[in-house]
């Protein structure tokens, strides 16, 4: 498909993660410096940066003429922040066991297993200071909510758990409503987080605030069960990664449901999220674009 048309550019997010890294003091003893090289490592590089852009772009929905980048990129840094935690934590021997993360080695395999868990804590912890003090105080209290509600056990840490139960020793009684809750809460909160909280910086209001929020969930769908497609399917050169989940014997659409039902259900979700669109005009075209993208991309 078509390149889609962001009302940011990626360059603009990837200059703002950096300062936020910047932001700490240069004088660091070798221990430290260590460990910010470490979380560079995890949170530059070439990731798409959806959660950011969902940030972005649902504040520039919502907003019009009142748009503002500068009050939506701190909670879209802070995104960032999580979601590069969580794929450092992710990849760990204890969980994943990955040695490949976007097409070079992951972060316990180029630091050490230690380096990079410490790395993962400073990243989650930065994502909180950096929405505390940048983003107004009118909006702090909400979007620290909205963050930590996605990032914890009721949504992609919760997730992550079940995750870990059902792929142990209970893979045989897993049903497709289970896989589809585990979903929603590791990889679906963080995603409808980000729409969510793009609409309050932006000053949505109630019902602009709801749509996204449920556009968030229909997309988060579309991209695990899409995410599993390729885990079964896709071309490890062009994924940047193994194929972990089947080859750790875990749960994904494709092995409950079977590839050709999956592609469907995540087709199926990606108009799901299109419909609630519908309240929009033409500044919410590449919110639907990414729909398609989702369920499109190769990688």
């Amino acid at each position: 498909m078509s390149e889609i048309r962001w009302c940011c550019a990626p360059s603009l997010i990837e200059e703002a993660l950096n300062r936020v890294l910047e932001s700490e003091s240069s004088a660091l003893d070798e221990g430290r410096d260590g460990l910010r090289r470490a979380m560079r490592y995890a949170l530059l590089g070439n990731g798409k940066r959806l959660r950011a852009r969902l940030v972005i772009e649902s504040a520039f929905v919502v907003g019009g003429e009142n748009f503002s980048l500068q009050n939506a990129l701190p909670a879209a840094c802070a995104l960032e922040l999580v979601h590069a935690y969580s794929l450092v934590h992710d990849d760990l021997p204890a969980m994943d066991d990955a040695d490949m993360r976007r097409g070079r080695s992951s972060c316990h395999k180029k630091f050490g297993q230690a380096t990079a868990i410490l790395a993962g804590d400073a990243l989650l912890t930065l994502a909180f200071e950096t929405v505390a003090s940048s983003t107004r105080s009118h909006e702090i209290g909400e979007v620290v909510r909205l963050l930590a509600q996605a990032a914890g056990e009721r949504g992609m840490v919760g997730g992550q758990a079940t995750d870990i139960f059902w792929s142990q020793s209970h893979i045989e009684t897993a049903s497709g409503a289970a896989l589809l809750q585990m979903h929603a809460l590791k990889t679906g909160a963080l995603i409808r987080a980000a729409a969510e909280i793009g609409a309050v910086v932006g000053g949505g209001n109630a019902t602009q605030i709801e749509n996204l929020r449920d556009y968030g969930a229909h997309l988060g769908r579309a991209f695990q069960i899409a995410d599993d497609v390729l885990d079964a399917i896709g071309d490890p050169n062009t994924t940047g990664k193994a194929a972990s989940d089947s080859a750790n014997g875990k749960i994904t659409a494709t092995n409950i449901f079977g590839l050709k039902s999956a592609q469907h259900m995540a087709r199926e979700s990606s108009h799901g999220a299109l419909g609630c669109l519908s309240i929009f005009g033409t500044e919410a075209d590449a919110l639907r674009q990414l729909a398609h993208f989702v369920v499109e991309r190769e990688k």
